[in-house]
């Protein structure tokens, strides 16, 4: 019995913070928008998260420095990220998302697959069930998804990047190899800039011309990637939609100089850790719902204790917060300390998922 035709959708918000943040703010509608850092008078410090499209067409772009965003435009309404609202927002949108879905696979904080192959007979049904997804997230929340629809994860991601903002690209099997051909090497998921510059040192400048050349050639050159590279272009993929875990944790830890029972410098040394621990969070735009102490006493009796938050976060009151309380609860106070440890971990990606190579 032949197997059943995959049909997989790829919901694409439109440059999601920026608009949540014109949908809440109506005066700033019309205007430039970028949300990161203080752009203070061009010297500020840190980068842009994401902008709407009247910055972009100034050539601001997700991960510049907040220096040369300033630059470039300095007409924009500049905004802190608001992590809590975003997340409130994406909650409600891959509710709706999720209820069309017999599988599906969240990317991030605007970005999700849906495997509809047992919901629709065909393309054609497909399209019009991607286009009441869209319908509904406009009425229920205000904000435009782009969407594409394909027979694999790859195809409808590409699929949904084709006609932003607000768009509906569907490519039927087969009309893959047409679809594909005439786009940069770069649109292929995992092809970042180093891997894009090698490929054009070799003349491959489109995913044609990427399907086109040799896979022995490509596996010499770049191992096993090489032929999945090769795959890519073909526009195969086998990989199925389904529930992402957790990206791995991150952690900071300290040992005392000398053993202490100092609760000051224990709560002390606890915020300190909270702090180092919230920087890498931000620095690589992550949130995160479980938080973990480590406590080792004299002769290194080790315990940790974990809560799960009911929301996600990268605010350093809601770490140190449930630190403490953590700690308070399980510090054994007539014993030394000897080394602390803050975890956080069932992490999200809080920008858009970047390319790995």
């Amino acid at each position: 019995m032949a197997e059943k035709r995959r049909i997989i959708i790829h919901l694409d918000m439109d440059h999601f913070y920026t608009a949540v943040e014109e949908r809440e703010r109506p005066e700033i509608r019309g205007k430039p928008v970028i949300v990161g850092a203080d752009p203070k008078g061009g010297k500020g410090r840190g980068v842009v998260s994401t902008s709407n499209y009247l910055a972009r067409a100034s050539g601001v772009r997700s991960g510049m420095p907040i220096s040369q965003a300033y630059r470039l435009c300095q007409d924009a309404v500049y905004l802190p990220p608001n992590f809590p609202l975003y997340i409130r927002v994406s909650n409600e949108i891959m509710q709706i998302a999720r209820h069309y879905a017999d599988r599906f696979e969240q990317w991030g904080i605007d970005e999700a697959f849906l495997d509809v192959s047992g919901r629709v007979g065909d393309f054609t049904e497909a399209e019009a069930l991607a286009g009441k997804i869209k319908q509904e997230i406009r009425e229920r929340e205000g904000l435009t998804a782009s969407i594409g629809v394909g027979p694999n994860k790859l195809v409808a991601k590409i699929a949904s990047d084709f006609q932003k903002p607000d768009g509906l690209t569907v490519v039927r099997e087969e009309e893959v190899e047409v679809f594909l051909a005439p786009l940069p090497v770069r649109k292929l998921l995992w092809v970042g800039r180093k891997t894009e510059a090698k490929l054009k040192a070799l003349g491959v400048n489109t995913i044609g011309d990427l399907a086109r050349f040799d896979s022995e050639s490509l596996k010499s050159m770049f191992g096993v990637m090489g032929w999945q590279l090769h795959l890519m272009a073909l526009g195969l993929d086998e990989s199925r939609v389904e529930e992402r875990e957790g990206m791995k944790s991150t952690s900071h830890e300290t040992t005392f100089d000398e053993d202490t029972a100092d609760e000051a410098a224990i709560l002390k040394a606890l915020d300190e850790l909270c702090v180092g621990v919230i920087e890498e969070v931000e620095k690589q735009h992550l949130l995160f719902k479980t938080v973990t102490i480590k406590i080792r006493y004299q002769g290194f009796e080790t315990h940790t204790r974990a809560r799960t938050l009911p929301f996600l976060t990268n605010r350093l009151h809601d770490l140190q917060k449930t630190a403490r309380e953590l700690l308070a609860t399980n510090l054994q106070k007539d014993r030394k300390v000897r080394l602390l440890g803050v975890r956080v971990s069932s992490l999200v990606s809080g920008e858009k998922q970047k390319t790995l190579i």
